[in-house]
């Protein structure tokens, strides 16, 4: 077993199906943010915000997803500092993902989430909601941006073939 449980996702492309649901995942200290893309891997919408509590219970969680959409890979929102550094967000999103490996077969993929949170943070604040539905909802929706841009991504992939 490698020490980085994670594949790419121009190897995801090229030996995976085109059609079947991705997950992307935005970690953050007392959430996980869940989003589901459609089948057709084109479109990323927000599906839940996990509290977190033990990796056991939050792993199983994820499990219990990937099962009941029928999840192709896991896209994990990896929080890169702004100059590219990693930091300790990013080692604890890494420890995270080896030990989910170690209860699933999926195909784990980091997704530079730079960003990622302040679209959201930012496009909660243009729809005027409240401080309250911000945190409630914040998480989820930065999965999903970490979702779209790795859709956007594999999208750019297979039309250059």
């Amino acid at each position: 077993m490698s020490n980085d449980p994670t594949i790419t996702l121009e190897t995801f492309q090229s030996a995976n199906p085109h059609i079947g649901r991705i997950a992307g995942l935005d970690f953050g200290t007392k959430t996980i943010g869940v989003a589901l893309s459609d089948t057709g891997q084109t479109i990323a919408s927000g599906l839940e915000t996990i509290k977190r509590t033990k990796f056991k219970n939050d792993a199983a969680r994820l499990i219990e997803i990937s099962q009941e959409y029928q999840i192709l890979a896991f896209v994990i929102g990896l929080p890169l500092n702004m100059d590219g550094s990693e930091g300790p967000r990013v080692q604890s999103t890494k420890a995270f993902a080896r030990n989910l490996e170690q209860l699933t077969d999926l195909p784990l993929i980091f997704w530079d989430e730079r960003l990622s949170t302040q679209a959201a943070e930012r496009t909660l604040l243009e729809a005027d909601s409240s401080r309250k539905r911000r945190k409630e909802v914040i998480d989820k929706l930065a999965a999903t941006y970490i979702l779209q841009g790795a859709l956007d991504r594999l999208q750019a992939l297979r039309s250059s073939q």
